[in-house]
């Protein structure tokens, strides 16, 4: 097989409800729905964790989140700017795997696997990286209109100036956000047409759909979703922007492209949706982990497929090796397995996974295998951005524990099947038991055996500080939203 360029896509906070293959009815996504009309399309895709750090890092290296040392970041459920922890560069990533058989690599966008110099993309992989390196939330902003607490008032406002950068070196504070997603792609198409003999590997990572909502003028005016449906707009434009530069290079068949999401929607009163799916972001029921994927290379998979199986982010690695060639650590355990066959297969090609486990933090809270879901512990945490336990999560969070799920029929998690089938909640337990085992569990108590440690420095310190003198587009931002 050759190898192709290879272009993954991977949204913000974008829910299974969101895009029009996937069910929306308010937002527009014609880009994006063809790329599934001329690829194939998952049902059952799950990412690592319902929040970003833990996910991203376990996209990039084929591992759940614990495994790793990103279940937790010093209390935190993500990184932080200026955190001594990130990705630890011992660790193989996708990108450091194919740039090893040949590939130039480079990401775009969101990486929020550590912001100190080593832990950035060009330290894992990456020849080159333009982006920024946490949330768009997490630069300064307007004070929040939902307290009058001023030490936390004080907090926000000594936030660091979102840094923008290139490589290694911040290129501009607090850039306009209406923006950035036209100067990304910009971006990717000039990486493209440079590489256009390839091989390429492109990781863009979105900034849409993350709180604060920014998105140019024309798309916010014909959105029938507030910002919210023209933030999903900009994500759909891109992609356009991206088939449409293949297509000028002659590049088209040769290029596998990839779109999928970090984790599950916020709230739906921001705008999202998770469609029938119970749970949002930060929880695991299925609206937290569930996500849209697509997957696209004309010459190999075959138009209008739509699987059902079980599959997830963790298994890029060990597939995107195994169509180029590269080589998946040996010396240390990935969780992933190679998919390749419900790509390029027609029909029942049998499972490559059965069993997906789910991890909020370094609580094992869920295992599937085959349609089966047991609940097994659930802890509510307050808004990491509010400090405060808020009724969605309570609501979403504090239901069916235990429970057994059919997810066949009951897509939503509404019916609690445990009292029928103890039979299938002993498999599952016993499941849950050699995964805690093997990862740990801290909901139990359990030190994983086979765990590796995140990535630490000494003397850290956030990319950018505030300066009055500073000639900022923004000295703050003006939205109060944070996600």
């Amino acid at each position: 097989m050759p190898r192709p360029n290879i272009i993954l896509i991977n949204c913000d906070d974008l829910g299974y409800g969101d895009l029009g293959v996937y069910g929306s009815q308010i937002n527009k996504t014609p880009a994006i729905d063809k790329m599934a009309e001329e690829g194939v399309r998952f049902t059952d895709f799950y990412v690592a964790s319902p929040v970003c750090s833990p996910s991203r890092g376990a996209l990039m290296t084929g591992c759940y989140p614990p495994r790793i040392g990103f279940g937790d970041f010093e209390g935190n459920w993500v990184l932080m700017p200026g955190q001594a922890v990130g990705l630890n560069p011992t660790e193989t990533t996708i990108a450091g795997a194919l740039k090893d058989v040949g590939y130039t690599t480079k990401m775009i966008g969101k990486w929020h696997a550590g912001d100190q110099k080593e832990f950035l993309p060009t330290q894992h992989g990456f020849d080159s990286y333009f982006g920024l390196p946490y949330s768009n939330d997490m630069g300064r902003q307007v004070d929040d209109p939902a307290t009058t607490d001023p030490e936390r008032i004080e907090r926000l406002r000594a936030r660091p100036p979102l840094p923008l950068i290139r490589d290694d070196e911040v290129v501009q504070e607090q850039p306009d956000l209406r923006a950035l997603t036209e100067r990304y792609a910009e971006e990717a198409v000039r990486f493209i047409r440079d590489n256009k003999e390839g091989p390429f590997f492109l990781y863009f990572a979105h900034m849409y759909v993350h709180l604060p909502l920014y998105a140019p003028e024309p798309m916010v005016d014909a959105s029938e979703n507030g910002d919210y449906g023209a933030c999903v707009a900009g994500v759909d434009w891109v992609t356009e922007v991206l088939m449409d530069e293949l297509k000028r290079q002659g590049l088209d068949d040769e290029t596998l492209v990839i779109f999928t999401s970090d984790n599950g929607s916020r709230m739906q009163d921001q705008g999202g949706s998770n469609g029938e799916l119970a749970g949002i972001k930060g929880t695991t029921w299925e609206g937290g982990l569930r996500v849209p994927c697509i997957m696209r290379w004309p010459s190999k998979i075959k138009a209008g497929e739509v699987r059902s199986e079980i599959a997830s982010s963790i298994d890029f690695l060990p597939t995107l090796a195994g169509i180029t060639g590269a080589q998946v650590p040996k010396d240390r355990i990935i969780d992933g397995t190679d998919i390749s066959s419900l790509m390029f297969e027609s029909g029942d090609v049998g499972p490559p996974r059965d069993t997906f486990f789910y991890y909020m933090g370094n609580r094992l809270e869920a295992v599937r295998k085959g349609k089966w879901k047991l609940h097994v512990s659930r802890e509510i945490r307050p808004n990491q951005q509010t400090g405060v336990v808020d009724q969605a999560a309570i609501d979403a969070n504090t239901l069916g524990i235990p429970g057994l799920y059919d997810l066949e029929s009951d897509i939503g998690e509404t019916i609690n099947v445990i009292a029928g089938h103890p039979d299938v909640v002993a498999e599952l337990s016993a499941l849950a038991g050699a995964c805690r085992a093997d990862i740990g569990d801290e909901a139990t108590g359990v030190t994983g055996a086979n765990i590796r440690p995140s990535g630490h420095v000494d003397n850290p310190d956030t990319l950018t500080h505030y300066d009055p003198e500073h000639p900022y587009i923004y000295a703050e931002y003006d939205k109060y939203e944070r996600g």
